[in-house]
């Protein structure tokens, strides 16, 4: 038992195990990492909205351009309608089918009814500030119709101009109420003031229907030279309208307008898709 504690105990043999290890990573020189840029999508709102306009101004053009074509037949309907004889208004007017006749010549005698004399305004004639008078012409048959008798400058008024009381003959052509726009005021008939005609309104003004006031309304036509309409207007006289066909026609302007502002923005959206277009492949990777 001694013997075997005295005994030295055998030694083991003790071999250390290497673990393998991975080789290195090596880069060939001539691979670069692959780098995916974030792209933008072609498809934006901005691109959305810059490919629209070409396209909405375009058919804006179209539609002025028809509205030209509509406006220029018109005048010259209404020029045709300047040509022909002035005839005589019935004792009592259609209304239905009067705006068929507008701008056509007319010719009809009665007397002033001065105390219902309206000044329409403000007005302006060669580049002379004033008013336009209108009163009603009780013609010979009893029936009153109103009469734009023309210009008058500021500096009459009502009572200044001259009041012939026996019977004339006016030579005119039909009109119709105006087309009041947003900034001009509203008539007030019981101050006398009057900014637009409203051919139903200054009807009812002179009288109504129970004066036998029709609303229907007629300018006077001056085809006198301006020396002769400077006389007349010393006298106090007003001076009317040349027989001329006046309809603002401002649609060419419009498509002239609109059609380049649909080149414009087309030549834009098609700059910035060739860009877009040399973006992308700055940003494609290399093979």
């Amino acid at each position: 038992m001694l013997s075997l504690l005295r005994r030295p105990l055998p030694l083991r043999r003790f071999t250390p195990r290497l673990r393998a290890s991975k080789p290195p990573t090596r880069f060939n020189s001539t691979e670069t990492p692959e780098f995916n840029p974030k792209r933008e999508p072609w498809l934006t709102p901005t691109m959305v909205l810059l490919g629209f306009v070409p396209i909405f101004t375009l058919g804006l053009g179209t539609w002025q351009l028809q509205r030209l074509q509509w406006k220029v037949a018109l005048i010259d309907e209404l020029e045709e309608k300047l040509q022909l004889q002035a005839i005589s208004l019935p004792k009592r007017i259609n209304l239905a089918v009067l705006p068929e006749f507008v701008f056509r010549k007319v010719s009809l005698r009665g007397k002033w009814d001065h105390d219902h004399s309206m000044l329409i305004g403000p007005r302006t004639r060669e580049g002379v500030h004033g008013a336009n008078v209108v009163t009603p012409l009780v013609r010979e048959d009893g029936t009153t119709v109103l009469v734009d008798r023309g210009f008058i400058p500021k500096e009459l008024d009502l009572n200044s101009i001259q009041k012939e009381t026996g019977e004339v003959e006016v030579l005119g052509m039909l009109r119709t109420s105006e087309t009041r726009n947003t900034f001009t005021p509203d008539n007030l008939p019981e101050r006398g003031e009057w900014y637009w005609k409203d051919v139903e309104a200054m009807a009812e003004y002179a009288g109504g229907t129970e004066a036998n006031v029709q609303p229907v309304l007629v300018e006077e036509i001056f085809e006198g030279h301006e020396g002769e309409a400077s006389a007349r207007l010393m006298k106090g006289i007003p001076v009317g309208r040349p027989a001329r066909v006046d309809l603002r026609n401002s649609h060419l302007s419009y498509v002239i307008t609109w059609y380049s502002l649909s080149v414009f923005t087309a030549v834009m959206f098609v700059r910035v898709m060739l860009n877009k277009g040399r973006s992308r492949g700055r940003h494609m990777p290399r093979s």
